[in-house]
């Protein structure tokens, strides 16, 4: 068992360009957030947090739990303001953050964050940082020695593997206290017996990826980035309906793209698509049950109400974006007649 799971390390270390030591497996990317929030406040009780409005869930409720969390303003395009963050870094007049938080891409309109940027000013500031890349990972390579950051959060099902795994990765040298406590497993960063299968799946996926220099992950990349191209044009080309977010593609995500659908509220486009076979999503996976509106969305100043969230992913093929297409089309069409 213990000769899988640390090959299994070594395959998620290699592609995310790591050492293994460094890599503490958990149960997904919402475990290892928390574990993240957790040990960064440990070491300094009571200091703020800071968080841009866009970023995950798991990362503001886990932050908003543990400290106070200062929201750090976003562009329209979601979008870290770095000089904003730049300036409450260097403030005299306000506490030490104990955490400063910047997702690699957000999970809802796929806009890539400057994150070499912010983890810049964070080491030169001396101030902790997480990157939550979980989903981000698999879709864009990353060098995570080279970037530096204190703690970055993966997770197992965003690159092909199964739910059930993910990783916290720790840079070397940090002090880190666990979140879960009762066992000396994961040299005592994370205790529990570790989901034997679902890290050897993760780690089969980050060696599927790794291949020949990243040759799939570039591929996958590719791919999407097309289909997304196509699948926004035929959208686009229905009145009033618009891309959310940047419309630079090498500035989101090659594999999703979020939509601005004037006119006809989200959930009545969900339905439509869902009865033509077309499966979409309107905000954030892990909101599904909630009513409340997108604070991404809300960020940004986008009517969270008007917004699908479309996704392609490995076994997408072109006819199944000329489906979303035509049924898109007639859909938005169906229920623009009713209201007139």
């Amino acid at each position: 068992m213990r000769d899988t799971l640390e090959s299994a390390r070594q395959q998620v270390a290699d592609l995310f360009g790591t050492t293994p030591r460094q890599v503490v497996f958990t149960s997904g990317g919402t475990e290892a957030i928390n574990a993240a929030v957790w040990g960064a406040t440990r070491r300094l009780p009571g200091a703020p947090v800071l968080a841009a409005a866009v970023e995950h869930s798991a990362v503001r409720e886990a932050s908003d739990r543990l400290a106070p969390t200062e929201v750090i303003p976003v562009d329209a395009w979601a979008r870290i303001d770095t000089a904003a963050l730049a300036a409450r870094l260097q403030s005299t007049t306000l506490p030490r953050p104990a955490l400063v938080h910047c997702q690699w891409a957000n999970h809802e309109v796929g806009t890539l964050q400057p994150v070499h940027d912010v983890v810049r000013l964070c080491r030169d500031a001396d101030v902790p940082v997480h990157v939550d890349a979980a989903a981000a990972c698999g879709h864009v390579p990353m060098d995570l020695d080279a970037l530096e950051a204190d703690l970055v959060s993966l997770s197992a099902h965003k690159m092909g593997g199964v739910p059930g795994a993910g990783a916290l990765v720790i840079r070397r040298g940090s002090r880190f206290e666990p979140l879960i406590v009762g066992g000396e497993q994961e040299r005592a960063r994370r205790a529990g017996l570790e989901a034997l299968p679902a890290l050897v799946a993760f780690g089969a996926a980050a060696d599927a990826l790794g291949a020949d220099g990243q040759r799939l992950l570039h591929e996958e990349a590719l791919q999407s980035r097309e289909q997304i191209a196509a699948l926004t044009a035929l959208a686009t080309s229905v009145e009033d309906v618009d891309v959310v977010g940047s419309l630079d593609t090498s500035q989101r995500l090659p594999h999703l793209v979020c939509l601005g659908v004037r006119g006809v509220e989200a959930e009545p486009v969900l339905i439509g698509l869902d009865r033509a076979g077309v499966a979409v999503h309107s905000g954030s996976a892990c909101s599904s049950e909630s009513i409340d509106p997108s604070p991404v969305l809300e960020a940004m100043g986008v009517d969270a109400s008007h917004s699908l969230r479309i996704s392609v992913g490995w076994s997408t093929i072109d006819d199944d974006v000329a489906a979303f297409g035509s049924a898109f089309r007639d859909v938005v069409a169906g229920l623009r007649a009713l209201r007139s």
